[in-house]
């Protein structure tokens, strides 16, 4: 079927509502969760809105639904037009203006973040919104959110997929970093060219792992291929290598900062410095942005822009 205009004429507002959260959640029991439905009556206003349409909305597996080519069309026609409906009664039900954030908001983040910087503001924000949901979801793979319903990703570094729709919230810098056992048996590099002579901790999430240019005093450039025996795919596993006096690496900003002040590790190189890397908040395609990821996204922003 090509991507038309479906005659929604007779369609209620509560069969687009369930409609739209099945295919946010990707699922009709998800659907019913997201809701606060039976997963019966989820599927019985799913069919009752194809039924009048004429139309299939979803292809069905043994694992989870998909939109079909008419399921599209639909979402994209009358979902957003809902959502704005939506936000409007919140606000004329808040009376100042101000919508009344309810339902329920997923947020995605690596594991360290969340822990080091994340939660903090996501208790901040709760605090605020007493009728809000929050689903805080750890993670060190990077998610599919529109298969996993995730409202707003916070995702560090360097963004790979295009498809997806990113507000960068500010950014952090990268700490040469190292367990003061580790440098007291194999002594301190002096400069960035000595640390391809010292085992290398390799995050392998990152583009180019073993590959880091470095900006010195008067604008020096250096560029250093790293030798590395040790991997690991997140920020909190390679610190605790660290630790251990496994060798060197780079931490994030957030990663790296409680553990220099605690001396469990120590910064090398402070006058190098690393190329700074992004906080963006990531959310599925389309014109339509919630209330309440917009809500947490600028409630997120100050709070990183008055913490650094």
């Amino acid at each position: 079927m090509n991507m038309k205009t479906i005659d929604t004429a007779g369609a209620d507002l509560n069969a687009l509502r369930v409609f739209a959260a099945v295919a946010d959640a990707g699922g009709i029991t998800a659907g019913a969760e997201l809701l606060g439905l039976s997963k019966a009556r989820v599927s019985i206003e799913v069919s009752r809105l194809e039924a009048l349409l004429g139309v299939s909305l979803f292809s069905r597996t043994t694992r989870r639904v998909a939109l079909t080519d008419a399921g599209q069309a639909l979402y994209g026609q009358a979902v957003p037009p809902l959502r704005d409906l939506q936000d409007a009664l919140a606000r004329a039900q808040a009376g100042q203006g101000a919508a009344v954030l309810t339902g329920t908001l997923r947020i995605s983040a690596t594991v360290d973040h969340a822990a080091q910087a994340l939660a903090p503001i996501v208790a901040a924000f709760a605090a605020q919104h007493p009728q809000l949901q929050i689903d805080l979801r750890s993670s060190d793979r990077v998610v599919d959110i529109v298969k996993e319903g995730i409202d707003v990703a916070i995702r560090m570094g360097w963004l790979r997929d295009s498809t997806l729709r990113a507000t960068r919230l500010g950014d952090f810098e990268q700490h040469l970093v190292a367990a003061p056992g580790y440098l007291r048996q194999h002594g301190t590099p002096k400069k960035p060219e000595d640390l391809a002579q010292h085992p290398w901790i390799a995050l392998s999430m990152l583009p180019t792992p073993l590959t880091w240019k470095f900006t010195g005093p008067r604008n020096q450039q250096r560029t250093v291929r790293m030798n590395s025996r040790l991997r690991c795919d997140s920020a909190a596993a390679a610190r605790a290598l660290l630790q251990a006096g496994a060798g060197v690496s780079v931490l994030d900003s957030y990663s790296a900062s409680r553990a220099v002040q605690d001396g469990a590790l120590v910064r090398l190189l402070p006058q190098w410095q690393l190329p700074r890397g992004g906080v963006h908040a990531v959310y599925a395609p389309g014109r339509h942005v919630q209330a309440k990821v917009r809500a947490f996204i600028d409630f997120y922003a100050e709070r990183l822009v008055s913490s650094a």
